[in-house]
């Protein structure tokens, strides 16, 4: 059975380190859903939030390609205990012709925020797990969508867990 995991990893933060991860997700025909990498606090270290699909067996051997990668200084499955997940959304929609109210209303409803208003276009903008942007943004394709950009899953472990060396 395939399932969605989210794998978060420290990696040194060095040129080259991205495409060696993203090398080994090609290489072996794996897919990646969403990828987010920023500096942590430490500015030797990056944070990568990967999310990917596969059945068991599939992502232990992506966990396990991936630990052997010597820029990757530990990997995690936060899927796999209670976690907090975040994607930002913005959506850009023309509104000529449109009752505003109405957008306003479903804005309201999955209680998103309009971030720029023009003549003939509003940018919503949204946080949440992936199925509330999805959600939104399948309530808003009643009207002319001119873009969607999403930022991609960033994840944390909840209580006392962390991802550190």
């Amino acid at each position: 059975m395939t399932t969605r995991h989210i794998i978060s990893l420290l990696l040194e933060n060095e040129a080259g380190a991205l495409s060696r991860v993203a090398g080994l997700f090609s290489a072996r025909g794996f897919n990646i859903e969403t990828l987010t990498v920023a500096p942590t606090h430490d500015a030797t270290l990056s944070r990568m939030t990967i999310v990917t699909s596969g059945t068991e067996a599939i992502i232990e051997q992506i966990n396990k390609q991936l630990n052997k990668l010597v820029d990757v200084v530990q990997v995690k499955d936060i899927t796999e205990g209670e976690h907090i997940e975040r994607e930002l959304v913005m959506i850009k929609i023309s509104t000529a012709g449109l009752d505003c109210d109405q957008v306003r209303q479903i804005i309201t409803e999955h209680e998103a925020d309009v971030v720029d208003q023009q003549d003939d276009t509003c940018v919503i903008e949204l946080l949440g797990n992936s199925e509330k942007i999805n959600t939104l943004i399948a309530a808003m394709a009643q009207y002319p969508l001119l873009e969607v950009v999403r930022s991609g899953v960033s994840g944390i472990a909840r209580g006392a867990e962390v991802l550190s060396i």
